[in-house]
């Protein structure tokens, strides 16, 4: 019965959902909401209740995620029989007041994530796609969004869906790569940097992706705890891996901020080997050459401002890239 309650529990959230964002009328809501007692009731489902939630919950995915990714999946393995069929009809272009509104609706979306309220950012990008479901950006936005909460998942359908909408989109790609990436599938990371590659091969941000996910791909007769192994002796950082294997010796360590997160620094004071490499920066005045890079100081400036960078961002850096091997260096000499 768990499943089905699981089923339940997701459809009755959708049908809440689609009360909030205002989906469905006004003259409907009592309705709809009657109709959701009456389901949780015959299921023996409680919406209210929080340990039967936390239980039965799928969250962070939802219905509507899941089932995109349904259809997704449907169409990539469909028969021959079925791709043979006659195309269906070509999407209504939006009217030019649509697409207007949209692009409000999108301001908005990117006044949120500048306010790091993703949610509000998800409901705004998902507005603008109703009234104009033909713009990739609001897929690919959307897809930002949906990383900055960790919903990878949610996020690469997004990415996959602004591909479709439009094919030489290379920022879909960078995103659909992200999502495998934190999602630990580096072979299909690889494959989308790779695919984004095809169309802009001078991308610096696919290129770093690329390499990023490559270094991450173990061969098929190597067991995982060679890669673990690697990391938390970190091997990258000394022996020229750059920001990239700074990266694997941080998230080794547990120092990995995550998605724009601060690194737990308590660990970091704690690390012998981390102070070791600090103390040697300080003898040889690598500490004072590091605060003199502009990359860093505008770093310490989004820091100090609130808006830590993300691992992402710093490995997409040239210059950050340059100084994380002299730190490699440095630390290991």
């Amino acid at each position: 019965m768990s499943s089905r309650q699981r089923l339940v529990l997701s459809i009755i959230d959708f049908l809440n959902q689609s009360i909030d964002d205002g989906t469905v009328k006004q003259d409907d809501k009592e309705s709809l909401e009657v109709a959701i007692q009456c389901i949780g009731e015959a299921f023996g489902v409680d919406p209210t209740d929080d340990r039967q939630n936390e239980r039965l919950s799928v969250k962070p995915a939802t219905l509507q995620s899941i089932f995109d990714v349904f259809i997704k999946t449907r169409d990539n393995f469909a028969s021959p029989v079925a791709s043979a069929a006659p195309p269906t009809q070509a999407p209504v272009k939006p009217s030019v007041a649509d697409r207007e509104y949209a692009e409000k609706f999108k301001g908005e979306g990117n006044s949120h994530m500048t306010a790091k309220q993703y949610d509000a950012a998800i409901e705004a990008y998902t507005r603008a796609i109703t009234l104009d479901p033909t713009n990739p950006v609001y897929y690919s936005n959307r897809a930002a969004a949906y990383s900055s909460k960790n919903a990878h998942n949610e996020a690469a359908v997004d990415a996959e869906k602004a591909i479709e909408v439009e094919p030489s989109f290379v920022k879909a790609y960078h995103r659909l790569g992200h999502a495998h990436y934190c999602l630990g599938d580096f072979r299909s990371a690889a494959s989308a940097f790779r695919r984004g590659l095809d169309i802009d091969p001078s991308n610096t941000n696919l290129n770093s992706g690329l390499r990023n996910a490559e270094a991450r791909i173990l061969p098929d007769d190597e067991p995982e705890s060679v890669m673990t192994d690697a990391a938390s002796s970190g091997a990258g950082a000394g022996a020229g891996g750059g920001l990239g294997g700074m990266a694997d010796m941080l998230s080794g360590m547990g120092l990995g901020g995550g998605s724009g997160g601060m690194p737990d620094l308590s660990s970091f004071m704690n690390n012998p080997r981390m102070m070791e490499m600090a103390q040697q920066m300080m003898q040889n005045g690598g500490l004072e050459r590091m605060m003199q890079n502009p990359a860093v100081a505008n770093m310490m400036g989004r820091v100090q401002s609130g808006n830590m960078p993300s691992m992402a961002e710093l490995m997409a850096d040239p210059s950050l890239r340059e100084l994380a091997s002299q730190f490699g260096a440095g630390g290991a000499q």
